[in-house]
């Protein structure tokens, strides 16, 4: 099967994006195309695969899918990269439109530069989800858990669980460079606390506007980015009395900064780029 392709990254975080508007994938098929897709060795390469498709509830819907061919239900980064496709590719004629998710509907709207190219998208990610039944993490029902103490692997830590539409457990550190990523980051992700894994986040408070942030992403391990982390990591931060809500922060990446405003309302709103890398044609060959 001849699939077109076009591969996008929004701060690193790239996906190979797949326009289900014009090309028709069996829903069998897409856990194992997710992993043949983002394969480095013999697929494209990609921290996963994301399906731009028609929506009954939005303008357009978007799901992703991680590398080990397991389902997420949003992505920041994607969102970003999915509005800029949609509106320079004609699925939608206004500068503000809905894209619909697993998780949620959200709003986003776009900035052209002068060649009509789409340069900044903004959107809405909605109201972050506090409840320990909704992360979901295992414990006793409080109404918030911040700062909350975490043992794992000998390590005293603290935790702040926060929901995007998925599950993040956000840490505190001194210095971003020194947070231990790679050795608790897997760890984590399929601690028993929580039951559909989570995506872990270190984040070092540089001051109440500016956070600099790493993240180990469920289903994908470390990744340049991670837009919902990046709002979960402000949410927590503000929770946590570092930074003030309805405020801009400036979230720094390893692949870039976001801008991101908690407002009074409790909507979280997610201001960054996204980026082309290439087109394609992927020769498919389903798994037998």
């Amino acid at each position: 099967m001849e699939i077109p392709f076009i591969k996008m990254h929004g701060l690193g975080n790239n996906y190979i994006y797949i326009d289900l508007f014009q090309f028709n994938i069996e829903e069998n098929l897409f856990s194992d195309l997710a992993q043949k897709l983002a394969n480095v060795n013999t697929g494209i390469g990609s921290d996963g695969m994301i399906l731009i498709h028609p929506s009954e509830k939005a303008d357009v819907g978007m799901r992703i899918f991680n590398k080990d061919g397991s389902e997420g239900k949003s992505c920041g980064n994607g969102l970003r990269c999915t509005a800029k496709y949609a509106y320079e590719h004609g699925i939608v004629s206004n500068e503000k439109f809905t894209i619909e998710t697993r998780a949620n509907i959200v709003t986003a709207e776009v900035t052209e530069n002068d060649a009509e190219q789409v340069e900044l998208i903004t959107i809405n990610m909605g109201q972050p989800q506090l409840k320990r039944v909704n992360i979901p993490m295992m414990g006793s029902d409080d109404p918030k858990v911040v700062a909350e103490p975490f043992d794992v692997n000998g390590e005293k830590l603290e935790v702040t669980a926060v929901s995007m539409g998925n599950p993040h457990a956000v840490f505190f550190v001194d210095a971003i460079d020194a947070a231990p990523l790679y050795e608790l980051g897997p760890v984590i992700e399929r601690d028993s606390r929580f039951p559909e894994g989570v995506n872990v986040e270190f984040v070092e408070v540089v001051s109440p506007h500016e956070l600099n942030f790493r993240v180990w992403e469920r289903g994908s391990g470390v990744t340049q980015a991670c837009g919902t982390g990046a709002c979960a990591a402000v949410v927590a931060s503000t929770l946590n009395h570092y930074c003030n809500q309805n405020e801009t922060i400036t979230v720094h990446l390893a692949g870039g900064d976001l801008s991101i405003k908690w407002d009074e309302a409790g909507n979280v709103w997610m201001t960054g780029d996204a980026q082309v890398i290439a087109k394609g044609i992927f020769q498919y060959a389903e798994q037998k």
